[in-house]
């Protein structure tokens, strides 16, 4: 099924791939990474999500910890986390392949309450583990539709939804089920990140950010940082240099232009913890990435 399910993201993949690699689909939230050579460090933060890597090697660092998974293993990540991420083995012979999809919560939350015997387990914003045969079949069958467009419309939903159930019935269960309890500190947070994601180059208020997470202000603190391993005012920092990454690179953005756009008053300090954060300042980060697309 592996071998299957290789055949069909390349195939997508190699047509479709950008410049920078991401190869979108018609099915929300899935997109194929493809990768010719390693990559670069980046920094994300990335939404809730599964990665099925099916060639090729990549290194992530999540709260600290460093993972580097390959073929046949899946990444978890089940929260809002900043993600120090670099592909390590990719080649033009041998190309780097993975199939990413965004969890969807209202899918997690229907299932979570039809399924019995799936505990939740708030261990770890990022875990990996082998890829479970039936999330990979899962995978090959929603692959396939994106190559028949006349049976997409009928078959997509329930096909998403096959697949978010797989994922809750394997290894990653008890992880993602915390995404789809209502009411959990897992979805209060999320609700405050999708404020924070909205209006990340406004100034930050964090008692509406509370008072949004239906939590006292201490609390809110408590569990933001326990969840997304940021303060509320880092993660808006990071999300607002990452915007800024993206403008200067996808749209030719001058530094300064990026930096106001993204609610920066001062360049300086932008050129700061924009170093601060990719290790190199934005010139000469933006440069190098250049050279490597």
């Amino acid at each position: 099924m592996m071998d299957a399910l290789l055949d069909n993201v390349r195939r997508h993949a190699d047509a479709h791939a950008d410049r920078f690699g991401a190869a979108q689909t018609p099915i929300p939230g899935l997109t194929l990474i493809r990768a010719t050579a390693p990559s670069p460090l980046q920094v994300m933060v990335y939404r809730p999500l599964v990665a099925m890597i099916l060639q090729g090697r990549k290194r992530v660092t999540i709260a600290g910890d460093t993972i580097e998974f390959g073929p046949g293993e899946s990444l978890l990540v089940s929260a809002d986390v900043p993600t120090v991420s670099q592909i390590v083995q990719a080649s033009p012979a041998h190309p780097y392949y993975s199939l990413v999809l965004e969890l969807d919560p209202a899918i997690l939350r229907d299932l979570s309450m039809e399924m019995a015997g799936v505990s939740a387990d708030s261990a770890g914003a990022a875990q990996v583990a082998p890829t479970d045969a039936d999330v990979a079949d899962a995978a090959a069958r929603l692959m396939r539709l994106v190559e028949r467009p006349t049976a997409l419309p009928v078959l997509r939903d329930p096909s998403l939804r096959e697949m978010h159930y797989w994922l809750l019935a394997g290894r990653h269960g008890a992880a993602i089920r915390a995404l789809g309890i209502t009411d959990s500190h897992a979805q209060r947070i999320a609700r405050a990140v999708a404020v924070i994601r909205r209006d990340f180059a406004e100034p930050l208020r964090v008692e509406e950010l509370a008072e949004v997470s239906g939590m006292s202000l201490s609390s809110f603190h408590q569990h933001f940082r326990a969840i997304t391993t940021l303060s509320p005012l880092q993660f808006q920092k990071q999300l607002r240099l990452i915007e800024a990454r993206r403008m200067m690179l996808a749209e030719g953005a001058d530094i300064r232009s990026a930096a106001w756009a993204v609610g920066y008053e001062s360049v300086p300090q932008f050129t700061r913890e924009y170093g601060r954060l990719f290790g190199t300042p934005p010139a000469r980060d933006i440069r190098q990435a250049r050279l490597c697309a």
